[in-house]
């Protein structure tokens, strides 16, 4: 895969089309950490990962609690949530990224990787990351959506906003994918 030159407008990652070519797993893309860092997802290879779409100030925020505490008693059994905060719906992310992170230390004691705030609607800024995520089938109807990838790369479930992070269903599809790294 090659990705051209990655670029930050408004806080945006974008990439410049020339020479893009389809990704074949999540881990293959490239984007910036929440500071502004440049972060390669193939760090994650090799683990299973729950990407969720995050805002501040939506009904579903309180899921930070649950995502953290996923992330802080699974993390050593190869799993980690990842965060992208997005302002698509609602407005509900209109932070900076300074502000981002100070709230979801400052409420929720967030230590899960957070990244760049993203475009995860279907449309020219769309971010490379949701056009991989929404080949599933599948694209975010709100904050919050969750997509489990295993340990290759692949988008094997999908969890609307409203399925919590205890959720039974959301819980079992993470054994079943951390078991396939045994």
């Amino acid at each position: 895969m090659r990705i051209c030159d990655w670029l930050t407008a408004g806080g945006l990652v974008v990439v410049a089309a020339a020479g893009l070519t389809a990704a074949t797993s999540f881990y293959d893309l490239k984007t910036s950490y929440l500071d502004g860092r440049p972060a390669d997802l193939g760090v994650f290879r090799g683990k299973v990962t729950l990407v969720v779409n995050v805002a501040s100030e939506c009904g579903y925020t309180p899921q930070y609690e649950g995502l953290e505490q996923l992330h802080r008693e699974l993390s050593g059994k190869g799993f980690s949530v990842l965060g992208f905060p997005s302002n698509d719906f609602g407005g509900q992310e209109p932070g900076s990224p300074q502000e981002i992170a100070a709230f979801c230390k400052k409420n929720y004691g967030v230590t899960f990787p957070m990244f760049a705030k993203l475009v995860t609607v279907r449309g020219p800024a769309q971010s490379p990351i949701y056009q991989f995520l929404g080949s599933s089938g599948h694209l975010p109807a709100w904050n919050f959506s969750k997509y489990l990838v295993d340990k290759n790369g692949r988008v094997v479930a999908f969890f609307p906003s409203a399925v919590e992070p205890d959720a039974p269903e959301l819980r079992e599809a993470i054994a079943k994918a951390l078991a396939e790294l045994r």
